[in-house]
């Protein structure tokens, strides 16, 4: 047999395992360290099985993104020790003192909704909330297809700070506004009561497919701190004002549309914003400093990728 066909069978068989994993994690009560570190493996296994193409490129990401997606919803596999540990007030304190005593979520709202109806400005803020699941990922297939000299940069300053942020949901979970209304935290205000429009309008459009879109995609609740719908949309903004103005104006649009929207629609508090900030400007300040390492990993797994279709 080859040397290179074992090698490529050990890749795939990591590749596999990480895909299943996430997938059997309750099942086989599998400890997140191991969960974390299998799905991880998905996409460098991936890279010793498959020469390098721009498929490739796109699978590897999608293994991150489901290496994420596990890492994300892990904390809520057991609500209640969840609930345990829980932030609810110090961001609402924050707020407090960032909307000069009142919320600036309940501000907006106050002024710009109408209880119980869903106005035309509600549903385009809402869309662009729900549009963010496409925009990072967007933004890097449009690097990768008309830039492709810039997409590996990209994606590891993108998918950088999806992982970073997750270090705050499992070190600090919180709670966000909607949560924090639900659960009587808000009442002092004085105001009409907090309203969560996503969750009203999906109700309405999506229909019965509202519940499991929700369940997949929103798999844990108590993971505001930082935002990373706004962290990820002022990276992606970034990455396209390198390409030219016409993209930096699309970029910084969206992300400063999706950042009042997150607020207004009860989704995220500001200090959340404020956060997803703090974690882009470290990623981007932080990568120039970790690129030798990452030039080492990348030199191994080429030297692997090499051996395995010599």
């Amino acid at each position: 047999m080859p040397a290179s066909r074992p090698i490529r069978t050990v890749a795939w068989a990591v590749v596999a395992a990480g895909v299943a994993a996430p997938l059997v994690r309750r099942r086989l009560a599998l400890r997140p360290s191991v969960v974390a570190a299998v799905a991880g493996a998905a996409p460098f296994g991936l890279c010793v099985a498959v020469r390098r193409t721009p498929a490739r490129d796109v699978a590897t990401c999608c293994l991150q993104m489901w290496a994420y997606l596990a890492a994300y919803q892990m904390p809520h596999d057991d609500p209640e020790a969840l609930l345990r540990r829980v932030h609810v007030d110090y961001p609402v304190k924050v707020d407090r003192v960032l909307g000069l005593g009142v919320l600036p979520t309940l501000r907006l709202q106050r002024r710009l909704s109408t209880p119980g109806r869903i106005s035309r400005l509600d549903v385009v803020l809402i869309w662009v909330h729900w549009l963010w699941f496409l925009i990072p990922h967007s933004v890097l297939a449009w690097i990768l297809a008309r830039h492709r000299e810039r997409f590996a940069r990209a994606a590891v300053l993108t998918y950088g700070v999806f992982d970073v942020g997750l270090i705050g949901y499992w070190a600090v979970p919180t709670a966000p506004p909607w949560y924090a209304a639900a659960h009587g935290r808000l009442d002092a205000d004085g105001l009409p009561a907090l309203r969560r429009m996503m969750y009203e309008h999906g109700e309405d459009f999506w229909k019965g497919g509202w519940q499991p879109l929700y369940g997949f995609l929103g798999g844990n609740p108590l993971a505001a701190m930082p935002s990373l719908h706004f962290a990820t949309s002022v990276m992606a903004a970034h990455l396209l004002s390198e390409l030219g103005p016409v993209e930096s104006a699309v970029g910084w649009s969206y992300a400063l549309m999706l950042g009042f929207a997150l607020v207004y629609l009860g989704e995220h508090y500001t200090i959340d914003l404020v956060a997803g900030l703090a974690l882009i400007e470290g990623v981007r300040a932080g990568a120039p400093r970790l690129a030798p390492a990452a030039d080492v990993v990348s030199r191994a797994v080429q030297a692997f990728e090499h051996r395995a279709h010599a």
